[in-house]
């Protein structure tokens, strides 16, 4: 049997529209207030076919959008039904049948009487069984352009070829043909090959055999290397900045990928309300130069905040930044901040980045905090350097730490001061921020110093943290599928200080957990050591842990941006680590995907208080 060779295309197709008028009585100075009775239906469609194929032809049929138009003749009707048939063949062959059995069922001696119409209506059925569905037999995926001359590009080749998304075996439909195509000349344009083209595409599908042969030919045009920069827009911070921010190296292959990179770090500077990064491919392949469109931000910016929280109660914030501060060049951020726990006003300095990346930051802040029973008064100093990267953050930084004591004892020092010197580092591997449902990060700060005063004391801090997400869907499945089995977060948190038992430290030098971050059920910083007189102070040694169950809520058949959670959360704080006895909390929440990020609403039951506790918090930060 002879192959059929079909060209498979979208059709588009109009609807009629029927207005109705009102009609006047004789009486000029009376109106028929009668309600116009309801349109004649034309005739009743029934579609007998499979679910899949049974929605389409609903959406996309002629005669479906007819059936309400009462105003057809039966010869109208019968021409419909004529075109319906070809109609229903075209579009049940983009699902992958191309030799369906479809026909109008004749109607029945009854008709089906409607209540209220002048006249029975019509009951058409049109049956479609598909048969079996076309499957890929064979692809032929070609290469054409300096992709074949370009050693390096071998492995881009590869990568493509590995990433079909229609092999053979599989079903053949419109849908996925399209797919796979537009798949492919992605994963060629997006790196080396901003010019990449579709030349050629078939599928040649036999309908006796079933089988569709595949064959699609990309065009690679000219390799692209980057460029120097072209800036434009820039009024009061100079070029070099720009190039800083945006990492771009001349003579480096394009990638899609770092331009979009390039231009995240820019917008997330504070230097610019926008930026617009691409590739201007008129030039010469081998120095093609980047555009750079820009949109600086005020020179100062005054914000004002409201908010709440469970932890904290009502908040108000005001913050003042200079983004270049005259004589020095530095940004200024300076922060008042209110709330029924912490009264804090600051002040950072943070320098423009170098080549790499590096910026010096120098901070001061005084604020007074609940830290368990008691109201801690507080005054640090830092200085250092830090490096804010996608996958990872660095910074180090010398620290002065003045504050109370908070140890309830009266014959202690109240008041500690310590000079340490601190290094940290944070390391990101989710899929997608700020809603990840797959991946894992993890954190360590590490510090040493001294205490100041009449006696000098060495004391050593470490804090190690950890967030895994483990994907319950298994592997071989869809993403959306695996979306809707929902995830597994755990989390985990250690912090130790070393010295030599009665040394005085600081309180904002210790540990205190509890709270909607750490363990829920219990009130912000409420799990402490417990002190001869009931009172709750910060101690030397912390953990904390979490489980829990995060599962997408599903509407008419779709995946909705709230998700049901289910938790049980532990964490001590002691001044040994024999000492530490977990504090438990176990509860059920709500996620939602809000424009700021996750917002967590949680119903925590602490089980050592035996109280309940709502948590409301918004946000992800890893």
């Amino acid at each position: 049997m002879r192959s059929l060779r079909l060209a498979l295309i979208g059709v588009v197709f109009a609807t009629g529209v029927v207005a109705a008028g009102a009609q006047e009585s004789g009486d000029s100075t009376r109106r028929d207030t009668t309600a116009p009775a309801a349109p004649q239906a034309a005739f009743d469609l029934i579609i007998d076919a499979p679910p899949e194929i049974r929605e389409l032809l609903e959406l996309q049929l002629d005669l479906y959008r007819y059936r309400e138009q009462g105003d057809l003749s039966d010869s109208e009707v019968a021409r419909l039904q004529a075109i319906a048939e070809l109609e229903a063949r075209n579009l049940v062959a983009t699902l992958g049948y191309f030799s369906p059995d479809i026909r109008f069922i004749p109607p029945g001696p009854a008709s089906i009487p409607v209540s209220g119409m002048r006249r029975p209506v019509r009951s058409l059925t049109l049956m479609v069984q598909p048969g079996e569905p076309t499957v890929v037999t064979d692809v032929a995926l070609a290469f054409e352009g300096q992709v074949l001359r370009d050693a390096p590009s071998a492995s881009q080749r590869q990568h493509i070829e590995d990433a079909w998304s229609l092999p053979p075996g599989t079903r053949f439909t419109q849908a996925r043909w399209d797919a796979a195509k537009r798949l492919a000349l992605q994963l060629l344009s997006e790196q080396n090959y901003p010019l990449a083209r579709l030349r050629t595409s078939t599928a040649d599908i036999d309908p006796v055999t079933r089988q569709a042969h595949l064959s699609v030919q990309l065009d690679s045009g000219p390799r692209y290397q980057i460029g120097a920069l072209a800036i434009s827009g820039l009024e009061r911070y100079d070029a070099a900045l720009v190039t800083r921010l945006a990492r771009l190296s001349p003579g480096s292959a394009y990638d899609q990928s770092e331009l979009v990179k390039a231009q995240q770090r820019l917008t997330d500077s504070g230097y610019f309300e926008s930026a617009f990064v691409s590739l201007d491919t008129t030039g010469d392949p081998s120095a093609a130069p980047v555009r750079v469109q820009l949109r600086e931000t005020r020179l100062q910016k005054l914000v004002f905040g409201l908010g709440a929280s469970t932890d904290g109660g009502g908040r108000l914030s005001v913050e003042h930044t200079h983004h270049k501060v005259p004589g020095l060049g530095w940004r200024a951020v300076s922060k008042l901040l209110l709330d029924r726990e912490t009264q804090a006003l600051g002040t950072e300095l943070i320098a423009p980045p170098d080549a790499d990346g590096w910026r010096w930051v120098t901070a001061a802040q005084h604020q007074t905090v609940a830290r368990g029973s008691f109201e801690v008064n507080s005054r640090s100093l830092r200085v250092g350097r830090g490096q804010i990267a996608e996958l990872m953050d660095r910074n180090y930084h010398l620290q002065y730490d003045r504050a109370d004591t908070a140890t309830g004892d009266a014959s202690a020092p109240s008041v500690a001061a310590t000079l340490s010197a601190n290094y940290a580092f944070t390391l990101r591997r989710f899929d997608s921020l700020p809603f990840p449902s797959h991946g894992w990060g993890a954190g360590v700060e590490v510090g040493g110093g001294s205490t100041l005063g009449v006696q000098q004391d060495p004391f050593g801090r470490v804090v190690v943290r950890g967030l895994g997400y483990l994907p319950l869907g298994g592997s071989g499945v869809t993403r959306q599928t695996a979306l809707r089995a929902g995830r597994l977060v755990m989390r985990a948190e250690g912090g130790a200080v070393l010295a030599a038992a009665g040394i005085s430290l600081p309180s904002t030098q210790l540990f205190l957990t509890g709270g909607d971050t750490s363990v829920r059920g219990y009130a912000y910083r409420s799990i402490g050591v417990a002190l001869s007189g009931g009172q709750i102070t910060a101690g030397r040694y912390m953990a904390n842990g979490s489980l829990e169950w995060q599962r997408p809520i599903v509407s008419s058949g779709r995946l909705s941006d709230w998700e049901g959670t289910a938790f049980i959360d532990a964490g001590a704080v002691a001044d040994t680590p024999a000492a530490l006895h977990a504090n438990v909390g176990v509860g059920v929440g709500a996620r939602w995907k809000s424009p700021v990020g996750p917002l967590q609403i949680n119903l925590a039951y602490a089980v050592a208080t035996e109280r309940f506790r709502l948590h409301v918090n918004v946000g992800f930060n890893f």
